[in-house]
């Protein structure tokens, strides 16, 4: 089973960070950063650590685990956290490099409804689970310090 690992990260201005994703042909989307769990992955906060590092050369600080999809072949998790530094400049990940998967561009969104109703937030399941977590003010309450 492939497994893989997301943060919803809150910055101490109450946005999140989403990665626009930019293809050919392809409508432009959002994903929320992280990626595959490696072997050599000690946890999935490990592997998730790992991935922002990667992706957005930040640290964040998980809060907690806040939603989980699974298909038959297919596990992602996808953490609550707070990230005060990163720098986009300075990503790592080996995506970067290939010009075959397209553009990556890291964007705050404010955490709210209209901001997330703004974008088109991939997967859907996961654009729906913060709706319904921002609607009730879980996410402010859960990542504050």
């Amino acid at each position: 089973m492939i497994e893989r690992v997301r943060a919803v990260l809150v910055t101490a201005d109450d946005t999140m960070l989403v990665i626009r994703r930019t293809k050919p042909d392809v409508p432009a989307y959002w994903v929320l950063p992280g990626g595959g769990v490696e072997p050599s992955d000690e946890s999935w906060e490990a592997a998730l650590h790992r991935e922002i590092h990667e992706e957005i050369a930040g640290k964040a600080d998980i809060v907690r685990l806040l939603h989980t999809m699974e298909s038959d072949d297919e596990r992602q998790l996808f953490y609550l956290a707070r990230i005060a530094t990163w720098s986009f400049e300075d990503r790592t990940g080996p995506e970067f490099s290939a010009a075959s998967r397209g553009e990556y561009a890291l964007e705050e969104i404010p955490l709210t409804l209209e901001g997330l109703d703004g974008i088109d937030l991939k997967p859907e399941e996961i654009a729906h689970a913060l709706r319904v977590a921002i609607d009730a003010g879980t996410l402010r309450e859960g990542a504050a310090k």
